[in-house]
């Protein structure tokens, strides 16, 4: 066949870039196809559970972190402490956790914690009066309580919990603070949103 009137360098150029902008086209719509595959920041924020390193969590020190939107905190309770807590068992509307919505069952105990850990207290920080976020004092902050060996403190409207997040008697507060679903997947790796490792299976 003749090429007679037919621009070969042109031809080629014209070949190349079409090639190009044809690979670049499938390149771009792969992108949002590929990053659809990945869950969304709403489901993300569903319920997603959230992996913490407690190993440098000092006794009678707390720490905070965020699942499903909310504010968690964790405290790293001393022996003294938890046995400070048994104490206030009479000042406190729930001494045993009786009411069960407020807690996983293996969380139904006067520490509110899994047997194996009891000094760690992992609950959602959310007043169950009107959702305030309660404030962190410990035991050397001043109160008008003839006992205080630390808890939280609700600047909303005055309520206040003891270091297991049991509630005082005669506060807004109608409950304890809430515990989420947790398991310990080491020693020192909490997990937040699952209660076992068998749950993430």
């Amino acid at each position: 066949m003749s090429n007679d009137g037919v621009n070969v360098p042109r031809r080629r150029f014209l070949t190349v870039s079409t090639t190009v902008v044809g690979a670049v086209g499938v390149v771009g719509a792969a992108v949002p196809f590929i990053g659809s595959w990945n869950p969304s920041a709403k489901a993300q924020a569903a319920g997603a559970p959230v992996k913490v390193n407690v190993s440098k969590l000092e006794p009678d020190a707390m720490m905070s972190v965020e699942w499903r939107g909310f504010p968690i905190f964790i405290v790293r309770r001393s022996e003294q402490t938890l046995e400070n807590l048994r104490k206030l068992d009479d000042q406190v509307n729930d001494p045993q956790s009786e009411e069960a919505s407020q807690q996983p069952e293996y969380a139904q105990n006067e520490f509110r914690a899994r047997k194996e850990h009891p000094e760690f207290m992992v609950f959602k920080a959310i007043c169950t009066h009107l959702g305030c976020v309660p404030q962190y004092w410990d035991v050397n902050h001043a109160t008008d309580r003839d006992e205080w060996y630390g808890g939280f403190f609700c600047p909303c409207h005055g309520s206040m919990f003891d270091l297991a997040g049991r509630v005082f008697k005669n506060v807004p507060a109608p409950s304890n603070l809430e515990v989420p679903p947790y398991f310990f997947e080491t020693d020192s790796v909490l997990v937040i949103g699952l209660d076992s490792q068998e749950a993430s299976a």
